[in-house]
């Protein structure tokens, strides 16, 4: 590809459409894209437009890594494989792995060269480890086959987020899940009858949380007000994230090498900086004053869910999904009186920001899909099950009647005999277990209105509140040459190990941190400095090149 055509590409938020069919297109059109669109069309459709139920004009079927959860295993007789069939011509052969090792198994097949065609629940950065070997597709030389995907990123304008999964090659090699707003999801539930029991108020901010869970200790001296979830393979998966975000820092699931620093203008070294340093601060005292049990980093969720609903904490990670099928009906079991709600995501020094991604998840494509007779219709398929309205409708809520039914002002409700998260109890049948919808390997991302549609209003409380808070800026675009890369992947490993480590240490008190200064220059040993040289540097290049 011809650097003008890259530059060409990308400028201004508009400029998506030419991002597909310009900046790999006419002169600079690859062969491997030329031949594979012309030569590999069996079962595609012609006209294939936005808003058209796509249809293959024969029986096709295409094999996906499948995240197998263990709260809805997959079953071969779902309604869903059935109806997906039946509106796509298309049967999906799904290569089951378990949740718990998914990351390590897709990282295996993809490296021996035997992964399916379709490889669902990828989160970037996970595809830039397989870019540089050739054997993931750069998905963006064919967005001219997806015009679902396309219309979604121009009305929404999902650009500037687009533009930090793109390499420097000017490709994007991960198909993301598209959210139209800014959503949050994941917080920590707390037991309000014990809150009431206390005279507190739902705490807001770092501060009231800390003081909560001081409180909770008065009261129950021998217990840990907290014990968290999440902690496995990620330590503090979601704890050290939503800690570090009311910072203004990357921690947990969230960390990353860099960090943008508006102040300053530049990326800085995310494990170095003292927002990272504050976000331990305040876990370490929660740790040192046994307001947070120091298992949360390393148990297993079964051990805290279990000291959770037996009362032997109060506060711990959640999500929607988690506070309804994990937690509510086992503690009231156990304590009829017990209730529970989400809180609002406590707010920290930096104010009340939500801070996340209108980006999911999302698909990467083997490489050998190019060789198949039936890549268009593929490419077709995957842009109207997880990009068009009407596929992300059927894949969280399922068919019409069946299901559920919708009213004259398009607002769903599950069928009499159908449960899901909790919106209808009484429910004998479950729309995940029992029919594989709002199944999270196909269901998400997409409209609000979508998004919103399964919230309980308990729920669109919790969300009200986030929404009133300010978006948190998209950072600028870093995209590293295929050398920087591979210069970068030799530091990366050690450093994460050293940061998650010595933040471990750090929380829990075998690390004082008054070694800080002598923790940072280990991370500069460990060539944190050059990493950020070189992401400043690529910062710098896209700037010049693409203008933003």
């Amino acid at each position: 590809m011809r650097e003008i055509s890259r530059r060409q590409a990308i400028i201004g938020l508009g400029a998506f459409a030419s991002l597909a069919l310009t900046a790999c297109g006419s002169d600079g059109e690859t062969p491997a894209k030329g031949a594979a669109e012309s030569a590999n069309k069996a079962g595609s459709m012609s006209g294939y437009a936005v808003g058209q139920q796509f249809k293959a004009t024969e029986p096709v079927s295409f094999d996906a890594l499948y995240n197998n959860h263990p709260f809805y295993p997959n079953k071969g007789d779902w309604l869903f494989w059935q109806e997906l069939t039946k509106r796509t011509n298309v049967t999906i052969k799904p290569v089951e792995v378990p949740l718990s090792d998914y990351e390590k198994k897709r990282g295996l097949l993809i490296g021996a060269g035997d992964a399916p065609l379709i490889i669902p629940k990828t989160y970037h950065p996970a595809e830039e480890t397989f870019v540089s070997s050739g054997a993931i597709l750069p998905v963006s030389d064919h967005f001219d086959l997806m015009p679902n995907f396309r219309d979604k990123v121009a009305k929404w304008q999902l650009q500037p987020e687009l533009n930090q999964i793109m390499q420097s090659d000017g490709k994007i090699y991960l198909l993301p899940g598209l959210h139209e707003g800014i959503w949050t999801d994941y917080s920590f539930a707390v037991r309000t009858d014990i809150l009431e029991k206390l005279k507190l108020e739902v705490p807001k901010t770092l501060d009231d949380f800390y003081n909560m869970l001081k409180a909770m200790k008065a009261e129950y001296p021998d217990l840990y007000p907290m014990t968290d979830r999440w902690g496995v393979p990620t330590p503090g998966g979601n704890l050290i994230k939503l800690i570090a975000q009311a910072y203004g820092s990357k921690g947990g699931w969230d960390y990353q090498h860099t960090m943008w620093d508006a102040a300053q203008s530049k990326f800085v070294y995310t494990g170095a900086m003292p927002q990272y340093k504050q976000t331990l601060e305040y876990l370490n005292k929660l740790v040192k004053e046994k307001l947070l049990d120091p298992e949360s980093f390393t148990q297993q969720d079964d051990a805290a869910k279990q000291k959770f609903v037996s009362g032997k904490s109060f506060v711990i990670s959640t999500n929607a999904q988690s506070l309804i099928n994990d937690y509510r009906a086992a503690l009231t079991e156990n304590n009829k009186d017990a209730k529970i709600v989400k809180i609002p995501v406590p707010v920290g020094p930096i104010g009340e920001y939500k801070i996340a991604s209108r980006m999911e998840n999302g698909l990467m494509i083997s490489k050998k899909a190019l060789e198949n007779k039936n890549f268009v219709a593929m490419m077709q398929f995957i842009d109207w099950l997880w990009y068009s309205d009407a596929g992300l409708e059927f894949a969280k809520w399922g068919v019409e009647g069946t299901t559920f039914t919708k009213d004259a002002d398009g607002k769903y409700k599950l069928a009499d005999d159908v449960d899901y998260v909790g919106l209808n109890p009484d429910g004998k049948k479950h729309l995940q277990k029992d029919f594989g919808f709002g199944n999270g390997v196909f269901a998400y991302g997409g409209p609000t209105k979508l998004l919103q549609s399964t919230f309980s209003d308990e729920e669109m409380e919790f969300q009200n509140v986030m929404n009133a808070r300010k978006p948190w800026p998209v950072e600028p675009a870093a995209p590293l040459t295929e050398e920087e890369r591979e210069q970068v992947s030799l530091w990366e490993t050690p450093l994460k190990d050293h940061v998650t480590q010595n933040s471990l240490k750090f929380i829990l008190g075998e690390r004082d941190l008054a070694e800080w200064d002598a923790y940072a220059k280990e991370l500069e040993a460990k060539n944190s400095t050059q990493y950020v040289t070189l992401v400043n540097g690529a910062y710098e290049r896209f700037k010049k090149n693409h203008g933003g």
